[in-house]
């Protein structure tokens, strides 16, 4: 059965080409979040590639907080929790995206900004656990 030829998608009378990439890709050809970024400029995929990799470290950051400590308000508790939850979910959606346009230079600055994100959340985890075990040693 042959499939009939897609129409242009038209915006007010003007028709737009909806050619989007299917497959990974290198360098700054496509479009990345929005329309005309990096438009195959070095510098902006440049800047495309900082921003994709500090979102996804944020993400991991802001994934690995530490709990509410005991004695804190409880209505102020949840609203810092409600607040770091919708940034970590805009970012998240956002890298999404940024990597859904198949450049792979932007799928691997989203690899290690997530990778160096859990690392430095899981190094402060320790750090601080260590910190805390050693501070009951010394009470003890």
């Amino acid at each position: 059965m042959d499939m009939p030829n897609m129409p242009n998608m038209t915006d007010n009378g003007t028709n737009m080409d909806m050619n989007m990439q299917m497959s990974f890709y290198w360098g700054e050809h496509g479009t990345v979040l929005f329309s005309g970024w990096p438009n195959h400029r070095a510098g902006m995929y440049t800047l495309a590639l900082f921003f994709v990799f500090f979102l996804s470290l944020g993400i991991e950051i802001l994934s690995n907080q530490p709990p509410i400590r005991h004695g804190a308000k409880p209505a102020l508790g949840v609203v810092v929790q409600a607040v770091v939850y919708f940034f970590r979910i805009s970012f998240l959606y956002l890298v999404m995206l940024a990597v859904m346009s198949f450049n792979g230079g932007i799928f691997i600055a989203a690899v290690l900004g997530h990778s160096l994100g859990f690392f430095l959340a899981k190094f402060r985890a320790i750090s601080m656990a260590n910190r805390e075990s050693s501070g009951l040693e010394q009470k003890v």
